[in-house]
């Protein structure tokens, strides 16, 4: 019997115009009428949650890829970078005049760059450039006209952010992956656009803060079902008791998802309530 559903945001809980769809919002009002727990799970912060999911009456809030895990009136778990994890993640992009966010509770700071890229309107954009579009050459062009070129700006910035730090965003193609784990072996690493890449401590993931919430709630992972489309999502699919992939998902979700549903814009989420009689 399914007791908690997990969510994640982009490509999976709002459609492509950014919003909820109003079949998703009868669907999971109606899950909760049921006595099913319902929130979500994904790679943005709590401010940027909030604003976006205000339709919404959720019960619990899986966050930064799981490091940060709160219901509307506890913090379930919270795992910040080690100070001295966090010092190697800014000595990276200082080094290497990268665009980078630092992801507190509260808000994030960092490139103005790519707070505009956090923003609803740039990630429904991003979701229509094509896979050829020069990511390598972007990335250098922003290396070379970023204020990010002035020394130690990061390193700067963290004196002046004093909070604990969840996860780093940086702009970062999927060819450079190698590199960065090379670079700092005590971090994990999740995806969810070609662009950017998420960085978390060691052994982080939507998964672990899942377990965190279901250990607090008396739930069994075989008791859970989680909706996702992107390579972030995999994990948390395979390792809850049902994971449902969208009909916009990447192939690579689909072949390791329980069951795939329609698309994020074609009521999946409510089709896959109903398909497993839930609602």
């Amino acid at each position: 019997m399914i007791k908690a559903i997990f969510f994640d945001i982009d490509g999976t809980l709002i459609s492509t115009n950014g919003r909820v769809l109003e079949s998703t919002q009868r669907a999971i009002a109606q899950a909760q009428k049921n006595g099913i727990l319902c929130g979500v799970s994904t790679g943005r912060g709590p401010e940027s949650v909030a604003h976006i999911v205000k339709e919404l009456d959720l019960d619990m809030f899986i966050t930064y890829n799981g490091q940060l895990v709160y219901t509307k009136t506890q913090t379930i778990y919270a795992r910040p970078f080690e100070e001295k994890v966090l010092q190697e993640i800014i000595h990276y992009a200082d080094e290497h005049s990268r665009q980078m966010l630092l992801g507190g509770r509260h808000h994030m700071e960092g490139s103005l760059t790519m707070r505009i890229g956090q923003s609803g309107l740039v990630r429904k954009l991003i979701r229509f450039v094509p896979r050829w579009f020069p990511i390598r050459r972007m990335k250098l062009t922003l290396q070379h006209y970023s204020p990010n070129r002035r020394s130690g700006r990061y390193k700067i910035l963290r004196k002046t952010y004093s909070e604990p730090i969840y996860q780093c965003v940086m702009l970062s193609g999927e060819y450079e992956l190698a590199k960065l784990q090379n670079a700092l072996p005590s971090c994990d690493f999740q995806r969810s656009n070609p662009y950017t890449i998420d960085i978390v401590p060691k052994g982080g993931s939507k998964l672990q803060g899942i377990l965190f919430f279901l250990a607090h709630q008396g739930i069994d992972l075989s008791e859970a079902m989680a909706f996702g489309d992107h390579l972030n999502d995999i994990e948390m699919l395979q390792g809850v008791g049902i994971g449902v992939s969208m009909g916009n998902g990447m192939q690579e979700v689909k072949v390791t998802a329980d069951y795939v549903t329609a698309s994020n814009n074609e009521d999946g989420i409510e089709k896959a309530l109903k398909h497993f009689q839930l609602i």
